[in-house]
Order: C-alpha cells, then sequence, then structure tokens
C-alpha cells in the first residue's frame, strides 16, 4: 500500500520566489545572468502565472551569492545589487526629484529580524533639510526613513502606522526592507530579492500580518529583503539530501582508485551538484522514507515535528556579523541608487 501525506494542511515557509518557480512545470518568464560568482535571475508573473505559484503578479529579482564577509565579495554583491535597483527604480516611471520614504520592518533586538532596523541606521535621510528650505545638493533626494517596530511591541499594526505616515510625508515611493524565511538552508544570508509587489510583515514565520503594497498605500512600493531564518522542518529535510547527494558522490566513485590519493573538496558537489541516488539505492539506505518524494518527506517531518513544538526557526551563529555586512550592502545600494553619485 503507498503511504501517501496530506499536504494541504501544511504551509512550507518560504518568501524566496525561486523556491515557488523550481517546483513549478509550467512555462514562466524567468531569465538568468552570472556575474562571477553571482547569479541573477529576473522573474515576471502574469495574473496567470501567479495563480500557479499562489504569488502576486510582478517583477522578481534575485541575487544569489556564497559570501559577503571579505572585502572583495562585499563590494562586487553591493555594485551588483546597487545596479539592480538602480535599474529597478528607473523602469517604475519616477522622477529623479520624487521624494521617497524608506522603511525598515523587524525587531531591533531579536538579531535574524534586525535586517531593516540595521539598514535605516545608514541611510542617508535628507527629508529635513528640505523642509528647512536649505539649500541641498541636486545629487540628494527627499528621502526620509522610519523603522515602526513589530506589532508585539508597540501593539500598533504596521501597516496602518505606514498608512499614517504616507499622509504625513508624502512620498511618491516607498522602499520596504524585512528578513525574509527560506525553504533551503543554502539561501539562508546569501540571497537577496527584489520585488514590485510589496510584503507581508512576518509572513516567514507564520505571523503574517496585513500588507504593505501599491494596492494598499496607492504608491509604488519596492520590497527588498533577505532570507535569514529556516525552520528545522528545512534543516532535516535538507540534511537527508545532502546525505543522498553523499553516498551517491561515495558510491560513482568508490572503485576509482586514482582519485583516492587526491583531496576532494566535497562542498560544491554536497550543495550544487545533482547528485541523486537511484530510487533502490534510496530505500536500501532509508527504508520506507527512500521512497517519499522531497514534498512528502517534508510533510512527514512536518508532521511529526509540529505538534511537539518543535519545528524551531534557526538561524546561524554567526548572525550578528552577517547582519551587520548584509546591512551594509542593502544601504548602501539604497543610497547610491536613490541618490546620485554618492
Amino acid at each position: 500500500m503507498k503511504h501517501e501525506i496530506d499536504l494541504s494542511k501544511y504551509c512550507l515557509r518560504t518568501d524566496i520566489i525561486l523556491e515557488a518557480v523550481e517546483d513549478c512545470k509550467s512555462d514562466i518568464d524567468i531569465s538568468n545572468e552570472l556575474v562571477n560568482d553571482v547569479k541573477i535571475t529576473r522573474v515576471n508573473l502574469t495574473d496567470e502565472t501567479s495563480k500557479l505559484l499562489n504569488k502576486k503578479p510582478g517583477k522578481y529579482i534575485t541575487i544569489e551569492f556564497d559570501d559577503v564577509t571579505d572585502s572583495d565579495n562585499f563590494n562586487e554583491v553591493t555594485d551588483i545589487f546597487t545596479k539592480e535597483l538602480t535599474n529597478f527604480i528607473n523602469n517604475m516611471d519616477l522622477k529623479k526629484d520624487d521624494n521617497c520614504l524608506v522603511i525598515g520592518l523587524g525587531n531591533q533586538k531579536s538579531t535574524p529580524d534586525s535586517l531593516g532596523p540595521s539598514v535605516i541606521d545608514d541611510i542617508i535621510v535628507t527629508k529635513h533639510l528640505f523642509d528647512m528650505k536649505l539649500s541641498v545638493d541636486k545629487k540628494y533626494r527627499n528621502v526620509a526613513a522610519i523603522s515602526p517596530g513589530v506589532m508585539g511591541i508597540t501593539g500598533i499594526e504596521t501597516s496602518d502606522m505606514i498608512l499614517k505616515l504616507i499622509d504625513i510625508v508624502k512620498p511618491k515611493f516607498l522602499i520596504v526592507i524585512d528578513s525574509l524565511a527560506s525553504s533551503s538552508i543554502t539561501r539562508v544570508n546569501r540571497t537577496i530579492q527584489m520585488t514590485d509587489t510589496g510584503i507581508h510583515p512576518g509572513s516567514g514565520i507564520g505571523n503574517c500580518r496585513k500588507e504593505i503594497s501599491s494596492e494598499q498605500v496607492g504608491i509604488p512600493v519596492i520590497a527588498i529583503g533577505i532570507p535569514t531564518v529556516v525552520d528545522a522542518v528545512t534543516i532535516v529535510a535538507d540534511t537527508i539530501n545532502y546525505m543522498e547527494k553523499h553516498f551517491s558522490y561515495k558510491k560513482s566513485r568508490i572503485n576509482k582508485k586514482s582519485e583516492k590519493l587526491i583531496p576532494i573538496n566535497m562542498n560544491n558537489y554536497l550543495r550544487k551538484e545533482n547528485l541523486p541516488l537511484s530510487l533502490d539505492d534510496k530505500q536500501k539506505i532509508f527504508g520506507l522514507l527512500g521512497s517519499l518524494t522531497d514534498d512528502e518527506m517534508r510533510g512527514l517531518i512536518y508532521e511529526v515535528l509540529s505538534p511537539i513544538g518543535y519545528n524551531l526557526m534557526v538561524t546561524p551563529k554567526e548572525i550578528d556579523f552577517l547582519i551587520k555586512k548584509l546591512s551594509n550592502v542593502i544601504s548602501t545600494g539604497i543610497n547610491n541608487s536613490i541618490h546620485s553619485n554618492i
């Protein structure tokens, strides 16, 4: 008897468009570009394809990289992000003197969720200078910035607060930054996503609040996010997947005596190479688990962990250092894109 799991009641946590596209077999407007080791993916969702992915129609740009902790990689990712964001803004029919409101969502007291507030700390704000009728260099745009906090601290719905701010500041467009959740550990702190479809604060951890989008606020919204957490289901499922790749890698080379003397870095093989085991090998190694698809495996793990409260949200131990680096990438890119020649 075939083992079946009803996945309809399970919400696998991800905010990343690529993780939805990967499992969709329909034709989607998607293009890829590789700049050295940085991959740029552009996805355009129509009303029809958006229904298939359960995502809003619009433009999505994803920048994938391995590291931003050294200066060379940091500068490269920053330059690419700046270029992509600049093009994104230029394609939205906005004038160079249109004022902007930058909003950093998240909780400053929770490190994985502090990306938005950390970015706001380094945004070049100029609205007060314009309000005081001071002589401001033409290269600077009228920019205001704020981190409104989270509902658990303020007691106020974030989107309601932003609507009131828009009435006061009257910006022509918003840039919203938030931490995201991923369904793959390989993308945590290694992916930047931009979209014109808005954002749902807290959606990645199952704490979905009112969306912040152009339909809700009446002006263009650019949402920027980086996945900083994964849930325990993802970690367990990805570990099993890497075990399969490890066994497949070993099996394919067990009889190659020449390779036994060559030290091989398995990191790239396990993370990037497609090394599937045959169904028979999977069943021999994992038993009944080996006969499950990836979705069925995740559903089963969710079914086991959630009732006992062990589907924890997890972040890397060096998250403090990574948030500092990643927030610098985002703030530098925003400053260089909304102002001129900074």
